[in-house]
């Protein structure tokens, strides 16, 4: 496995703003539309998955990400297993979601299954760090934070696009990394989000 590099990560993060980045405005983002065409570096967010389980998908995003191939991140099963363990046991519904999450998981090809390394973890635990201080997360936001930053930086280091509903976030890391690849959609439904 491959050192960190601590300094190396200090000296990246030297764009570190000291104030927080605006909301832009939906025209001025990546929005999924017809025009978007699958072309094999979809990396998914964790509420694609959830969309997906709860029907909630827009038909637009839905052929994409079934109308070619799609990349997932074992942040992705992290959270969705994190799902899993805090779902109440004793709810009669249960069996059949976590049967649902294990169908999800198991679907995903090996060969289409990333792990983030140690610099994208050590750079995207900075970042986070950062968009928390300067969004003045609570500490129950830190943890999905973190995902998401891991989540951005390893796509940008495969070469991926992140396909997400996260608007809010991957905005201020969109602003602060305009490099990074993203597209956004809303929940089926959904005319506005925060």
């Amino acid at each position: 496995m491959a050192r960190f590099d601590f300094d190396a990560a200090l000296r990246w993060a030297r764009f570190d703003p000291r104030h927080a980045p605006a909301r832009r405005e939906d025209a001025e983002l990546p929005f999924v539309d017809a025009q978007t065409r699958a072309d094999g570096t979809l990396l998914l967010d964790t509420n694609v998955y959830i969309d997906t389980l709860q029907d909630r998908l827009p038909d637009l995003v839905e052929n994409l990400v079934t109308g070619g191939y799609t990349n997932h991140s074992t942040v992705a099963i992290q959270e969705l297993m994190h799902t899993v363990g805090v779902l109440n046991p004793d709810h009669p519904g249960m069996p059949k979601v976590i049967s649902q999450i294990g169908l999800l998981i198991r679907s995903m090809p090996p060969h289409r299954l990333f792990a983030p390394d140690a610099e994208t973890l050590g750079r995207a635990a900075l970042l986070a760090g950062m968009l928390c201080r300067l969004q003045g997360y609570a500490k129950d936001e830190r943890l999905r934070a973190q995902h998401d930053c891991v989540l951005f930086l390893q796509a940008q280091r495969l070469g991926f696009t992140v396909l997400t509903r996260n608007v809010r976030d991957f905005d201020y890391l969109l602003q602060l990394f305009p490099a990074g690849r993203v597209l956004m959609y809303r929940e089926a439904g959904s005319l506005t989000s925060p």
